[in-house]
């Protein structure tokens, strides 16, 4: 069983082709929304992959810092901390100007009940941060959600499908990257929209809902059929090696693993794993929101961890009481109402 200190060095150990491309990346880092799911993994990231280069970076972690645990994290592995609430103009003014934004803000669950909130934070922050940061070179997190669902058998959205968001944190979502395309084009800007889909931490993730909902010893949703998801520490690697690919022409990547991921049958994984009987409910539909990320893993490889092994490790967190971030991905909803 992995400790937490054990499952954080795993997630944020970087590869030497990280370190490499590090090496010729001009300018310092900063990671935006760093307090989040993925912004600790990726700022630790960064920092550890700095650390062995020849010529350092200064990384720069911005946000609220709610979590003490994150807090501590970033303290031990020295990342420059800046707490700033960006929806503060004031306080967007105040930060360092450097060359490389890794932007992570955004909002999703509450959207139904505020979605004002959610266009604010999705739409109304990025346009003030092109306002401070002007022409740097971005990496904006963006989500599968812009893509319309499509039929299993068509093997996900490629970059190239147009977008067509169902519901309003996946318009949002849109919106945030009309706004970086914006900079591109006339301020001098250099973008890569990253599209993320369900990132496996073990203290959140799909895998992790669907183990919670088998151990409680409720039904698992069929009504979505299959999903994608890929190691967190994939995540943070690609996140941080795609700022060599931001382009004034606007570059869009989907990042997820390369498998189309059934729910039954990682449902009934995840109880083999945990000794428990798995049930079902609903009726698969014939579409999913999924992405194909096979421009991915031609440009960065293939992720470090498989299927079979994150099912494995997610069953073992949470059979020994691992720590949960509380923050249900809700995969299962299929009319965007988050």
């Amino acid at each position: 069983m992995l400790t937490e200190m054990q499952l954080d060095n795993m997630l944020c150990e970087p590869s030497e082709e990280l370190i490499q491309d590090l090496e010729k990346l001009d300018g310092d880092i900063m990671i935006l929304g760093a307090g989040g799911k993925v912004g600790p993994t990726v700022s630790v990231m960064a920092q550890r992959a700095s650390d062995r280069c020849q010529t350092k970076k200064k990384i720069y972690a911005v946000a609220r810092f709610s979590d003490p645990f994150v807090v501590d994290l970033l303290k031990r592995e020295n990342v420059t901390m800046i707490t700033a609430d960006l929806t503060d103009p004031k306080q967007i003014a105040e930060l360092p100007k450097v060359k490389n934004i890794i932007y992570l803000v955004g909002r999703k669950f509450g959207t139904s009940s505020s979605a004002c909130d959610t266009w604010e934070m999705n739409v109304a922050v990025p346009n003030m941060i092109i306002q401070h940061f002007g022409a740097a070179r971005y990496v904006v997190f963006s989500t599968g959600n812009v893509y319309p669902y499509s039929r299993l058998e068509d093997g996900g959205c490629t970059e190239d499908v147009t977008p067509e968001p169902v519901g309003e944190y996946g318009m949002s979502s849109l919106g945030r990257e009309r706004i970086f395309e914006y900079a591109a084009k006339h301020c001098s800007a250099e973008v890569l929209i990253y599209r993320l889909n369900y990132a496996i931490d073990l203290r959140y993730g799909v895998l992790f809902d669907i183990a919670k909902t088998i151990l409680a010893g409720e039904p698992v949703s069929l009504n979505v059929p299959a999903f994608n998801c890929v190691s967190q520490r994939y995540v943070s690697e690609v996140a941080i090696r795609a700022l060599k690919l931001a382009s004034s022409q606007v570059e869009y990547l989907n990042v997820t693993g390369p498998e189309t991921v059934s729910t039954k049958y990682a449902a009934l994984e995840l109880g083999r794993h945990m000794g428990k009987e798995v049930t079902f409910i609903g009726t698969p539909a014939e579409k999913a929101l999924l992405s194909n990320s096979q421009k991915c893993v031609e440009l960065f490889g293939y992720p470090d961890k498989g299927v079979a092994e994150m099912i494995r490790l997610q069953a073992q967190w949470l059979l020994a009481n691992g720590r949960q971030l509380g923050k249900t991905t809700h995969f299962e909803e299929q009319k965007g109402r988050f």
